[in-house]
């Protein structure tokens, strides 16, 4: 499983994404992104992705109101890396659920499909979205994550004074550590290991002080 997680695409671009998607789509002859640009109301990112992966690979988008899970279990099993872009995190987790797509693309996931996601998107990666300072705005029920790592994530981290108090709430009920992603943090996940790659993060555990993450360290339980 690798997972690449970002809070932020890039400094006003896709940097981020197109570095982390490359090593997996050169060389291949027909290299496909499954884009899930579910946390979003409006599709008005698509033209912008396809111009930026021109070249490169193949976008083909996701769409939950429109596609049956057949067809949308077919772009998935095409694909070479799955994108997942930010937005509403409850609105995406909700497509997600609604349309019985999540355990599909866990298993696609866990079986070596690479990911590479920011903000909501990283997000969804976690044991569950109620770390998101997104509003609910679907009133969802749903609220367990994919699930693909024992961590919760918390992006665009930046005012501690404020989301310290507001994060330690969370561990009155939860017990999984949070990951504090702030704008320029790279987490990556390779099988069980989970560590940052550069940027700012911490880690925010129950009953303990967080935790600031040195680059390239494993993040433990």
């Amino acid at each position: 499983m690798e997972l690449h997680l970002f809070s932020k695409p890039g400094a006003g671009d896709l940097g981020n994404i197109l570095e982390a998607c490359r090593p997996y789509l050169e060389q291949k002859p027909e290299a496909l992104v499954a884009y899930l640009p579910l946390a979003s109301i409006y599709n008005r990112w698509q033209e912008y992705t396809e111009q930026n992966f021109k070249g490169l690979a193949r976008i083909e988008a996701i769409h939950t109101e429109r596609m049956s899970l057949t067809e949308m279990e077919a772009v998935v099993r095409r694909a070479h890396v799955a994108y997942i872009p930010g937005g509403n995190t409850f609105l995406l987790n909700h497509r997600l659920h609604t349309s019985h797509l999540l355990p599909y693309l866990r298993k696609k996931i866990q079986a070596g499909l690479p990911v590479v996601a920011f903000s909501a998107g990283t997000l969804v990666c976690g044991q569950n979205i109620l770390t998101s300072r997104d509003m609910n705005m679907v009133e969802t029920p749903h609220f367990a994550g994919l699930g693909l790592t024992p961590f919760n994530f918390h992006v665009h981290y930046y005012d501690a004074v404020d989301r310290d108090d507001w994060l330690s709430d969370y561990h009155v009920f939860q017990v999984n550590p949070v990951v504090l992603m702030a704008d320029n943090a790279y987490i990556k996940v390779e099988g069980k290991k989970t560590s940052l790659v550069r940027g700012e993060a911490w880690v925010l555990r129950p009953n303990q002080e967080k935790e600031k993450l040195e680059p390239g360290k494993i993040i433990n339980l």
